[in-house]
């Protein structure tokens, strides 16, 4: 009855003014999460994702047309693509221009995802912009089937609102996945288009070979719109040549970082690591539509948490790199080699190195280890991405797995790691550092797995840091063997932690390293 619909509309504004809070705005969003067998439907049918995102932009109260209005730079790739958006917002930021950045996923707190100027957006404002949201797409559900967007949906159509409420001179736009069939693709008129550089990944959506994430990922590429590509794998530039012919596309290869320096004064990166170069480069000729070449102070002062990222904890020194491809372990270790041998030339006595390391998904954990063997580790700890034992936090990153699956992949990957380290003892594999003595195979490292990253950093740090020294949240070891065996990490006058192959990994260990970021 209209009696009835009428209640039912006010049980709903009652039921909203109560939950006007950032806790119950996560604890909504993470409703819409989507696990295997939903996700499995979801693909079949990506086809027709934009048509359903342009159907729930319109539900939320926006229109294709006032996207046309955010000056959209639009970057895609398998590894760098992040790293190249926080590089181009940070140029054209420097050079007075509002900028609204969107990216994914975050390390802490889902806050990271959505950034004006190079910050993340305030509790208040999210949980504002959010509830406007929100409200919108649940009074229209029922009228839509109760269909209602995914996670990353929402975040998406919640992320240009947001831009748009906040005036931006212009937005820097992530791809999720792939490109084509992308739910940031319903972009119709980007300024410009990127493309980082492209691997193997997400092969149960993008198909398993590097022609066919390639097409993907070219499905960003609009007509008579520029766009930029960096040197990439055999197989894959001929897809996006003919791609970009067929969309209309013209598409650009951009020059070495070192051809730059020709013009302009030496060009130093805030993001370490040789790899980050052509992500620069790219960042270059993305933010050119804005600017002539001269000074680039961006460059230099760029930080993206978790990417190539050093943190100095009084005896302890973290490297974090939520590397999560073949090509990227590969750059992250050879970042770590030679950034750690630097600080080891600098340290008063004895160095421990650590590897924490875990890896979500379908990944190939065994070739990732492979190539962090040479890292010459004295102890390689896994745990699951779990921040602690116990806990509910609606901060906790959600995976289609049990606990007890996590930690039996856990347990999988320690025995491949031996079994790297003992196939591998052999003189061939001395790893010479500048400056330093060959390091010898012969010391092959202990392993230990724990069942949650608080603990497994609380084991490593061995009380040098005071965050983690809350004895009430210390959890045993799941395989204890080497606890009497520590004597080196106890006695060394530096610890270098590499935290490495998952993004989850590296934001649950980043909630203790640096707390701040996570209030």
């Amino acid at each position: 009855t209209p009696r009835a619909k009428t209640n039912m509309k006010l049980r709903k504004k009652l039921c909203f003014s109560k939950r006007r809070g950032l806790k119950d705005a996560i604890a909504t969003l993470n409703t819409l999460q989507v696990y295997a067998a939903a996700l499995k439907e979801l693909r079949s049918k990506c086809h027709l994702q934009l048509k359903t995102m342009r159907g729930f932009l319109e539900r939320a109260g926006l229109t294709v047309d006032e996207l046309d209005r955010l000056n959209i730079i639009h970057v895609t790739g398998t590894k760098g693509k992040g790293s190249t958006c926080a590089f181009t917002e940070q140029i054209l930021r420097n050079c007075g221009f509002r900028t609204g950045f969107f990216s994914s996923p975050h390390l802490v707190q889902v806050t990271e995802r959505i950034r004006i100027n190079g910050q993340p957006i305030g509790k208040e404002l999210f949980t504002k912009y959010f509830w406007q949201i929100y409200r919108r797409l649940d009074e229209t559900k029922d009228a839509n089937g109760g269909t209602m967007p995914t996670y990353f949906g929402i975040l998406t159509i919640l992320a240009f609102h947001i831009f748009l409420q906040e005036k931006v001179d212009l937005a820097v736009i992530e791809v999720g996945i792939g490109g084509a069939y992308d739910n940031t693709n319903i972009i119709r008129r980007p300024w410009v288009c990127g493309i980082s550089f492209l691997d193997i990944d997400h092969t149960d959506i993008l198909g398993d070979t590097i022609e066919k994430i390639a097409w993907h990922k070219a499905g960003i590429f609009k007509p008579g719109v520029p766009a930029f590509t960096i040197r990439q794998p055999e197989g894959a530039m001929p897809v996006l040549e003919q791609r970009a012919k067929e969309i209309g596309c013209p598409l650009w290869m951009c020059p070495q970082l070192e051809d730059y320096q020709a013009e302009c004064k030496p060009l130093h990166l805030g993001l370490a690591g040789q790899h980050q170069r052509s992500n620069a480069s790219l960042a270059l000729q993305l933010s050119h539509t804005w600017l002539q070449m001269r000074g680039l102070p961006g460059l230099a002062d760029t930080e993206w948490p978790g990417r190539s990222q050093t943190l100095k904890r009084g005896a302890v020194t973290y490297f974090l790199d939520g590397a999560h491809t073949l090509h990227s372990i590969q750059a992250c270790a050879q970042w770590f080699r030679e950034t750690a041998a630097e600080h080891e030339r600098n340290a008063s006595g004895p160095v421990a190195r650590v590897l924490l390391f875990n890896v979500t998904g379908e990944r190939d954990a065994a070739a990732f280890l492979k190539l962090l063997v040479p890292c010459h580790f004295d102890f390689a700890v896994f745990c699951p991405c779990i921040a602690e034992v116990g806990t509910s936090n609606i901060q906790e990153k959600k995976f289609d797995m049990s606990v007890e699956e996590m930690l039996s992949r856990c347990l999988d990957n320690e025995r491949i790691w031996r079994l790297h380290n003992h196939q591998d003892d052999n003189r061939d594999n001395l790893l010479l550092i500048e400056d330093s003595l060959p390091r010898l195979p012969e010391n092959r490292g202990d392993t230990l797995v724990f069942p949650c990253i608080f603990s497994a950093l609380q084991w490593i740090t061995h009380g040098r840091n005071s965050v983690l020294s809350d004895q009430a949240k210390t959890t045993l070891p799941v395989k204890p063997s080497v606890t009497a065996k520590a004597a080196s990490l106890r006695e060394a006058s530096d610890i270098q932690v590499l935290i490495t192959g998952s993004l989850y990994l590296v934001g649950g260990a980043l909630k203790y390293l640096d707390p701040a970021s996570s209030k």
